[in-house]
């Protein structure tokens, strides 16, 4: 027995069954999708009446009653112009203010460039 030896052993854990207890793996590929869901087909939503699916990178609206929603997609299509055109005003008022502020500070730079040259001229003189 060793004084300062090794006296944690822990025994080894048997190996796990490999046998699944599923018989899914012993049906055809055809049978495993319709089993477990894998064919998803169109995804589709439905949202406040409308059914829309999924069709080449974009929501398309499928067939539905649409005469009462057609005057509210028209305002919010108006109402996202007038947006996009206030939005493009204030994007020039914050380039022309920018502007304005690059100029007013290269003649507050210039304006104390000459005035501690002035400073400094008056200091020779006396």
């Amino acid at each position: 027995m060793p004084l300062f030896g090794n006296t944690f052993s822990p025994k080894k854990t048997p190996p796990r069954k490999s046998a699944s207890l599923s018989n899914l793996h012993l049906l055809d590929r055809s049978t495993r999708e319709v089993e477990l869901g894998l064919e998803y087909g169109i995804p589709t939503m439905n949202l406040a009446g409308q059914s829309l699916k999924f069709e080449n990178g974009q929501w398309v609206a499928e067939s539905g009653n649409f005469t009462g929603d057609r005057r509210e997609m028209q305002r919010l299509r108006k109402r996202n112009q007038q947006l996009e055109e206030e939005n493009n005003l204030l994007r020039l008022k914050v380039d022309i203010l920018l502007d304005m502020l690059s100029e007013t500070t290269a003649e507050s730079h210039l304006m104390e460039k000459e005035l501690e040259e002035l400073k400094t001229h008056s200091r020779r003189r006396k």
